[in-house]
């Protein structure tokens, strides 16, 4: 097998609420887990990377039952404190050193602005400039960036010039605290006609991981079902666009395939690649399911060899949910270390079953055999606004 291994997983600020899966939570798993999305920050007209949810990010107090290190957050400290999930992700961080967390910015959400900030060479000193404050502020060890999606040819032009300011920042900071490496990423597509725009070379000077968002290649938009993350076959696989990536010159060890922790379902179909008519209600949103309630109650689990690929079909109510089995994750695990590539990303956290045989985490930490990254984290705090990060809590 190839370096050891990378396990990335995105670690959503709204898990705290509905979801009720908190950093504690990851702190279960940790020593499964190599790096650390944290999901999102939104990003501004002019440039400014802001916080997705101050109070999610920064500000919550937690009980002690759901800190790190068992302490409840005071309401007596004096001075300005850091709290909420970035102090509890600082925790954790001096727990697992092996552990690296790096802000993700953008989403399908908030990637409006990335295009005119991209294009500005203004817009993009003040990008980089606040994101490095964040990092620096919030302890983090790198920055994701997640623009969901470049257009056209200058948008492609400008990303590349986003990630060499943002690099030539990130490495100017570590040469200044005479410390290893930060980290810089992007989320990229799986689809054709999105990385096709994309200058993957020029972006592979400056990036450590590609982090493959290999899901969602079927779902509610589609006029009949389909899978979401096959491995091969179909009009998107993902075994095509891992093949596409390297053959545009991106390093097979750079290149982390994205796997998805929920499944996407299809209502009144007679099976798969057949009409459907609508989407149920789903766990959070509409037509997802958490991976940890999947397969439902009195549905099939099948498998499509061909296709690397597993879906539940219930004949009574015709649903038919396309998800990732401890299987499938498995076999991506056999493919990964196949081709060299640089480990998996899951999409989200929170949707995993609990930790033992049907945990999708605990599946590629056994088809990595326990080979994972073991890189350090960073912990020189003291350039951080909050007395207590300064501190090093």
């Amino acid at each position: 097998m190839a370096a050891p291994t990378i396990i990335a997983g995105y670690f959503v600020d709204w898990a705290i609420y509905a979801r009720n899966y908190n950093v504690v939570d990851v702190a279960r798993q940790s020593d499964k887990l190599t790096h650390i999305l944290y999901a999102f920050a939104n990003l501004q007209q002019d440039g400014k990377v802001i916080l997705g949810d101050a109070w999610a990010d920064t500000d919550k107090h937690f009980d002690a039952s759901l800190t790190v290190d068992g302490k409840g957050d005071s309401w007596n400290d004096s001075g300005d404190n850091l709290y909420g999930n970035f102090k509890q992700f600082l925790l954790l961080k001096k727990q697992a050193r092996h552990l690296k967390v790096s802000l993700s910015i953008g989403g399908w959400t908030w990637s409006t602005n990335f295009s005119a900030v991209a294009a500005d060479p203004a817009k993009r000193h003040v990008f980089v400039s606040s994101a490095m404050e964040m990092l620096i502020n919030f302890g983090l060890d790198g920055i994701d960036i997640d623009w969901e999606y470049p257009k056209d040819a200058n948008d492609a032009e400008n990303y590349v010039r986003l990630l060499y300011d943002m690099r030539y920042a990130l490495d100017n900071l570590a040469q200044q605290q005479q410390t290893s490496r930060y980290l810089l990423s992007c989320a990229l597509p799986a689809g054709a006609s999105n990385y096709n725009l994309l200058k993957l070379k020029e972006m592979d000077r400056y990036l450590d991981i590609f982090y493959l968002m290999a899901y969602d290649f079927h779902g509610s938009w589609d006029q009949v079902s389909g899978h979401q993350a096959n491995l091969y076959g179909g009009d998107v696989s993902v075994d095509k666009a891992v093949s596409d990536y390297i053959a545009r010159g991106v390093p097979p060890h750079k290149i982390v395939m994205g796997c998805p922790m929920y499944g996407r379902a299809f209502s009144n179909t007679d099976g798969l690649g057949r009409p459907f008519s609508g989407i149920p209600q789903g766990s959070w949103e509409q037509g997802v399911y958490d991976y940890k309630v999947l397969p439902k109650d009195g549905a099939q689990v099948m498998h499509d060899p061909q296709s690397g690929a597993t879906y539940s079909y219930h004949a009574g109510n015709r649903e038919l949910v396309t998800y990732d089995t401890v299987d499938n994750i498995l076999a991506k695990a056999d493919y990964i270390n196949q081709r060299q590539l640089g480990g998996a990303m899951f999409w989200e956290l929170s949707g995993d079953a609990p930790s033992g045989p049907t945990s999708l985490l605990d599946a590629i930490h056994r088809g990595f055999h326990g080979a994972i990254d073991t890189t350090p984290n960073h912990l020189n705090w003291t350039g951080s606004k909050y007395a207590n990060v300064k501190n090093g809590l």
